[in-house]
């Protein structure tokens, strides 16, 4: 089983995939290309139908889009407990995985995931601070009904899908609700987290477009 990622640095979609395999402990080969914008990243059609990361190969099957990828690696290792294990509780971790997949144009369009980025905050849009407040009470809610220290107890998929989110908030000053830095101390305190954020820092690609 491979994984196809972008650059640890900038690539949220590929953090997803990454940091939820990582922590749940599945076996996988990893394999970087570099994003290449000027050229249209013309390496990722050798293994990739849409010419984007991250890409999930295993055994003959092709998967792309980070949220497509989770579900598949839930229904082949459903030991792992990559969604809660009640049914209620799953649907509302189904719930708002997808909304942050399909959701919150502002902050992903203003601030950039980027980990080597130092803290300082910078103008955003006004849907950008919508995003947040929203951000905020999904969190909020989440861990005060489930008691943390992630958003349904057990970190889950719906924690993957977050954790991009987790370094913007930071980086850009966006948030000093107190439900918001504990749980990012807690994504933050993750032997995968520290290791990606290690991997990205080291990398010494720029790419203009993702440095807000």
């Amino acid at each position: 089983m491979k994984l196809f990622i972008g650059n640890k640095n900038y690539s949220s979609w590929s953090f997803r995939p990454w940091i939820a395999m990582m922590v749940k402990g599945v076996e996988f080969e990893e394999q970087l290309i570099q994003f290449d914008f000027e050229a249209g990243n013309p390496k990722f059609a050798e293994f990739s139908p849409t010419n984007k990361v991250p890409v999930l190969h295993d055994d003959g099957v092709i998967i792309t889009e980070s949220l497509a990828i989770l579900e598949y690696i839930n229904d082949k290792f459903p030991e792992k407990g990559f969604w809660p294990g009640d049914i209620k509780t799953r649907a509302l971790a189904r719930s708002i995985a997808h909304e942050m997949h399909g959701g919150f144009s502002g902050i992903r369009n203003d601030c950039p995931m980027n980990m080597r980025r130092e803290i300082g905050a910078i103008d955003v849009s006004d849907q950008t601070r919508k995003d947040v407040r929203r951000i905020e009470t999904i969190w909020r809610e989440c861990l005060e009904r489930f008691g943390g220290p992630f958003l349904f107890g057990e970190f889950t998929i719906a924690d993957a899908m977050f954790a991009p989110v987790v370094n913007r908030l930071e980086i850009y000053q966006l948030s000093d609700e107190p439900e918001v830095q504990k749980y990012s101390a807690a994504m933050k305190g993750l032997y995968a987290w520290q290791e990606w954020e290690k991997a990205g820092r080291a990398e010494p690609w720029i790419v203009e477009e993702d440095e807000a």
